[in-house]
């Protein structure tokens, strides 16, 4: 009986290691948690006990302490000029959970106050002028999530398109697949290529969205332009590059130069 009890007391005396998991769930540090299961055994208690029984260090233990009263789960008394911890009672974490809880709610109304000035500084970021290269059909299928992810009901997506028969088949078979994501979008397009491609079938299968003209004088190349962002791609490779061009003054003078054209296009 006597061997019984002695092993009781060793499981009792030191934490358990998931309870301390799902403490740090709640919001307390690992230290933090070991202290206060300590406190839980030692009741009011001198710093010596909970030092050993937690396993936390001497120097690190009234920092530790510290913390966990600016919580209000360690409250303490001064006898004799020592100062007594003791840890709060377990129902009263939820005291914890609700100022926790409130902080939350603070930090979202400040962030909310606080998102117009930070979204200043993004606006600096996007003015920049920047190129990103992508490679293949997935880095394409990128590329112009990123050239429409600012899309707004009211944009146009202009382009050229510059069609050759060695690989005509498999761009229209690209862009068909991204028609889904051009109408969940809602995007409207202005298409400007050869005669040949303006009244092929993929023009109209994609009647809904796009109006396409066509030319009877070269154009400048496969190029999409979209508010300040211009998207050049070639298909003559083993596999599609696109450079996608952040710039508000190049997407300006491509818009005007489509515009011009688009002018004197047929349908």
């Amino acid at each position: 009986m006597g061997v019984y009890n002695r092993k009781v007391y060793i499981i009792t005396l030191y934490p358990n290691a998931m309870i301390e998991q799902d403490l740090q769930s709640l919001g307390l540090t690992s230290g933090e948690a070991k202290v206060y299961l300590a406190m839980l055994k030692t009741g009011s208690s001198t710093v010596g006990p909970i030092t050993k029984i937690s396993g936390i260090s001497y120097s690190k233990i009234y920092e530790v302490l510290q913390r966990l009263i600016d919580k209000g789960i360690v409250s303490f008394i001064i006898k004799a000029k020592t100062r007594y911890f003791q840890a709060v009672k377990p129902e009263m974490l939820y005291r914890f959970l609700d100022i926790q809880e409130a902080e939350i709610e603070k930090n979202k109304e400040r962030l909310k106050n606080l998102l117009p000035e930070l979204e200043e500084y993004t606006k600096f970021i996007e003015e920049k002028q920047e190129a990103e290269i992508f490679v293949g059909i997935k880095g394409l299928t990128t590329a112009y999530e990123k050239m429409y992810e600012k899309h707004k009901k009211e944009g146009t997506g202009l382009f050229f398109y510059v069609r050759k028969k060695e690989y005509s088949s498999f761009v229209d078979e690209f862009y068909l697949g991204q028609a889904p994501f051009y109408k969940k979008i809602g995007i409207k397009f202005k298409g400007i290529g050869t005669k040949e491609w303006a009244k092929s079938e993929y023009t109209k299968k994609t009647s809904s969205f796009l109006d396409a003209r066509y030319v009877n004088f070269p154009l400048p190349g496969n190029i999409d332009i979209y508010q300040d962002k211009v998207l050049e791609v070639t298909w003559s490779g083993k596999k599609p590059i696109a450079i996608l061009i952040h710039d508000k003054d190049i997407a300006e003078n491509y818009t005007n130069y489509f515009n011009e054209v688009w002018k004197q296009a047929k349908k």
